[in-house]
Formats: structure tokens, C-alpha cells, sequence
């Protein structure tokens, strides 16, 4: 059953990204383009932007950039947090794209960066609340990896969304935060064999 559920995850993660391929590849053959139905900051006629945001993209250079840690983030929440994968993904979906349309600036914002952000933050942050030696290796491996997208929460430059890696950030850190206790740390062969050793007389 726990290897069903996480082919499911799995398969949900995969689907999300062959649709914003899809999207960007139909706009760019068919000569249109789906900005307007991105979010514009409380506007009620953009509150749909909230669900279709992530799918839409300024270009193939900034779907490529999301893609990878898009693939790399998800795989890694629904194989190392399995029951807390269900809520994580729509919650982050949800919440962040609100922030954005509640608090960003006046301009449409499109793509999946905030879920990026959002699924970065949470791998990072579960491994510093769990202290948990799995969770912890990962969390510093997406550190090496991806550390400099710590800069991309400032408003450094204007022509991206950084509000959308803000809000995608805090939420992360928040899911972390309420779900660090859902999935149980796993026991190792090298603990069981300290607590053998420490009873022994």
C-alpha cells in the first residue's frame, strides 16, 4: 500500500510538469499566451490565477530553470515524507498562491517558482526540526545544491517574483513546522546496534 501511495505522489509530480510543458509548448506553436491568466494581486477576476499560476511560464528558459528542482523536491517529499506528501503539495499550492494574490505587487505573476521555494523550504527546515540524520543529509544537500536561492526571497530584482519565493518559503517552513511529527524516524542497523551495546553488562 505505502509503495501504491507513493507511486501515486509520483506520478502526480510527473503529470504537473508534462502539463507546463504542454502549456508552454502549445503557446509557443500557437502564437498565444496565458500571462493574463496568471495572478493579479486583488483582483477577484484573478483569483482563478491561484490554481492556474504555476502552470504558465514566460519562457522555456524559466520552465527548464523550475523544472529540475521541481522533479527533484517533489520525488523527494513524497519518498521521504510520505503521509505528510497529501497535505504538503496542495497546501503550498494553495496558501502561497493566496499570499501572493493578498500581499504582491500589481503586476501578473506567473510559474511554479513558489512551489519550488515552497518544496525546497520544507525539505530543509523537516530536517532541522526532526534532527533526524536522514532528514538532515538531505536538507544539506539541497543546501549545496541550491543555496542561492536564499537570495531570491529579496527584492534584488524587480523583473522576478520574488514574492511568490517569499511566500513560498514561509509556507514550507510553516508545513515543516506542523508536520514534524506525521512521519515517524525511521530506526537504523548502526542505532539498534549502540543500544544493544549500551545494555550490555
Amino acid at each position: 500500500m505505502k509503495k501504491i501511495n507513493l507511486n501515486a505522489k509520483v506520478i502526480i509530480v510527473c503529470i504537473f510538469i508534462l502539463c507546463c510543458w504542454a502549456i508552454k509548448i502549445s503557446e509557443h506553436y500557437l502564437s498565444f499566451s496565458l500571462t493574463d491568466y496568471g495572478i493579479y494581486p486583488r483582483n477577484v477576476n484573478s483569483l482563478l490565477g491561484i490554481i492556474f499560476t504555476p502552470f504558465i511560464h514566460s519562457g522555456f528558459s524559466h520552465l527548464i530553470s523550475n523544472t529540475i528542482p521541481l522533479f527533484l523536491f517533489g520525488i523527494s517529499i513524497a519518498y521521504f515524507y510520505p503521509r505528510s506528501a497529501g497535505w504538503v503539495f496542495p497546501i503550498i499550492y494553495l496558501v502561497t498562491g493566496f499570499l501572493i494574490w493578498s500581499f504582491g505587487r500589481e503586476a501578473y505573476h506567473i510559474g511554479a517558482s513558489g512551489l519550488v521555494y515552497g518544496f525546497a523550504s520544507f525539505l530543509f527546515f523537516s530536517g532541522v526540526i526532526r534532527r533526524d540524520t536522514r532528514s538532515i543529509a538531505l536538507a544539506l544537500l539541497f543546501v549545496f545544491l541550491y543555496g542561492g536561492m536564499v537570495w531570491g526571497v529579496l527584492p534584488a530584482d524587480l523583473r522576478l517574483s520574488w514574492e511568490a519565493h517569499l511566500f513560498g518559503g514561509l509556507t514550507g517552513f510553516v508545513c515543516a513546522f506542523i508536520f514534524r511529527k506525521w512521519d515517524p524516524q525511521k530506526k537504523y542497523d548502526w542505532e539498534d546496534e549502540e543500544e544493544t551495546e549500551g545494555n550490555t553488562i
